[in-house]
């Protein structure tokens, strides 16, 4: 570092770091206001103060003599972050405006329990406790997310970095653009010196963007429809640099293949730009290579296919694989050709020959969801084609509407459920709509091969603007896919758990309720109803 000796550099260092807590301590002089119910709350000593038991029970505790036992235990360093004294000091000028955030959630007792919890996985509570009191804003979300959102509780506790990434004031903001996600993950990715710190790298950033965009879901910031391009970007960038690294990794020990290259195939919700909080990502590995190459050119030669097989291998293990960070995105290849009989990378001419001579139906169903999100140009674009070939050749109609209808009634009896909130495979969830908006699309794509998309709500537009559907009835299933998908975004970054309404927080039925525009979650629970049924009907109108 250029000093002369290590007790120079330690009075430079202590030097700054006084300096640096000098300011820090100053940003904090001045803490947020009480209002008059928590002014005069007495939290500490050993017995309850009668006056605060009942102005806890005005502000919405039901158990406000927990919440007190509660607080006491804190005081007595119950856990790790308030076992200190400074921490305990912290936490005396920080409580009456935390009780106050806390009661001002749906359910105040169940905030207080989820902070609690929080406050158990800490490893340290001053700089805690003291970003609290300098950011009222802070403190409000912070108790909007215990209180209703378990899953992003959870995340929000185990790491670290995530808490800092919400004291980013442009969280509060529009949604980072395209370039933004792209340079954002560009430079956390390509500073990692080797495939390790790449794979714990994604899984973090991965996590931090994930929990913003939940974030903004939960404070209303962005609506539903934003959210799934949102996560789907991330998906494929990260999807991207990962493709790089895990090939530039096989290269270096067995060489390249002579006019090689792979290309990655979103499927699925990721296809679709649908991606949720929880969504897993279905992906396809196409391949090609010069015709008379063998094996790679390193010192360590692999076999065309072998080396192919054993790249998408290690993609899949790079996107799925728990590592010290945790697991980023569970990967599905069930949609490649065969399924799980076939190979887990296959090669363009078999890929091409496979999906026009051999492919089912539903197969085809699923590829008007594919697009390449990674591997080289030339190769993309061949892939692309030979896709919109697939999709444009002209169809027996009768045996298209056999074929599809024959297809939902296996996934019905395999996954069918009358649950209201199963909002995919109930009667008329995402599935229909799925289905008669991918109907529709091969049904007619040979004469308007523009209506292919994989968005299920942009195909459904679409086709409309081509008077291949009712206007009626286009709106009325681009509605019911709205609300299906809000739905599913609300739950989903709230609960990791199967939606069970009568077990769900008070607070996420009621931001359940705002998010659909009803009063409470039984006008939510009607309007979902009525809404499958209108589903069914069209799905039968419709697919025939």
């Amino acid at each position: 570092s250029g000093y002369a000796s290590l007790t120079v550099f330690s009075e430079a260092l202590l030097k700054r770091l006084e300096n640096v807590q000098t300011h820090y301590s100053a940003l904090f002089e001045d803490g947020p206001e009480l209002s008059s119910a928590t002014a005069n709350l007495v939290l500490a000593g050993e017995d309850d103060d009668p006056d605060t038991v009942e102005s806890l029970a005005v502000m919405g505790f039901s158990q406000p003599t927990q919440v007190l036992s509660t607080i006491r235990s804190w005081h007595r360093g119950r856990y790790p972050a308030v076992r200190s004294e400074g921490a305990r000091a912290r936490l005396t000028e920080v409580q009456p405006v935390l009780v106050e955030a806390l009661s001002q959630t749906v359910n105040p007792d169940a905030a207080l329990v989820g902070f609690d919890r929080f406050l158990s996985t800490l490893p340290a509570g001053v700089q805690l406790f003291a970003l609290l009191k300098a950011h009222p804003d802070l403190m409000r979300l912070v108790a909007l997310i215990m209180g209703s959102a378990p899953r992003l509780a959870q995340i929000l506790s185990r790491h670290r970095r995530v808490f800092d990434a919400v004291l980013d004031p442009r969280i509060m903001g529009t949604l980072p653009t395209e370039t933004e996600v792209r340079e954002l993950i560009g430079a956390e990715l390509g500073a990692a010196p080797d495939l390790e710190s790449v794979l714990d790298r994604a899984r973090i950033i991965g996590r931090e963007q994930m929990f913003l965009i939940g974030i903004r879901l939960l404070t209303g910031l962005i609506q539903a429809d934003e959210a799934g391009p949102a996560y789907t970007l991330i998906a494929e960038e990260l999807i991207r640099h990962m493709h790089s690294a895990v090939e530039a990794d096989l290269q270096s020990r067995h060489g390249q293949v002579p006019g090689g290259g792979a290309c990655v195939l979103a499927m699925g919700r990721l296809g679709g730009r649908e991606m949720t909080a929880t969504s897993d990502v279905d992906l396809i590995v196409v391949y090609d290579a010069d015709p008379d190459a063998k094996s790679t050119d390193g010192a360590k030669p692999l076999a065309v296919s072998a080396y192919y097989a054993r790249l998408t291998q290690r993609l899949i293990s790079a996107i799925s694989a728990p590592t010290a960070e945790g697991r980023l995105y569970e990967v599905d290849m069930r949609l490649r050709p065969s399924g799980n009989k076939g190979p887990v990378a296959t090669q363009f001419a078999s890929f091409e020959s496979y999906q026009r001579n051999e492919a089912w139906t539903w197969e085809h169903m699923a590829l008007t969801r594919a697009r390449v999100i990674a591997g080289p140009a030339e190769l993309a674009g061949r892939v692309e084609a030979a896709i919109k070939r697939t999709l444009t050749e002209p169809r027996d109609p009768a045996k298209l509407v056999d074929d599809v209808r024959d297809m939902r009634e296996r996934i019905w009896a395999d996954k069918g459920t009358e649950d209201t909130w199963a909002l995919k495979q109930t009667r008329g969830g995402l599935v229909d709509v799925e289905f008669i908006a991918q109907y529709l699309q091969l049904k007619n794509a040979a004469d308007h091969p523009d209506v292919i998309d994989g968005n299920t709500i942009a195909a459904l537009q679409k086709l409309q603007a081509r008077g291949l559907i009712d206007a009626g009835d286009a709106e009325a299933l681009v509605q019911a896919a709205g609300l299906l998908n809000t739905m599913a975004h609300m739950t989903r970054i709230c609960s990791e758990d199967v939606f069970v309404p009568e077990q769900a927080p008070d607070g996420l039925k009621s931001l359940l309720a705002n998010a659909s525009g009803e009063p409470e979650l039984g006008h939510v629970e009607l309007k979902l109803v009525e809404s499958q049924a209108l589903v069914r009907q069209l799905y039968d109108k419709l697919v025939r």
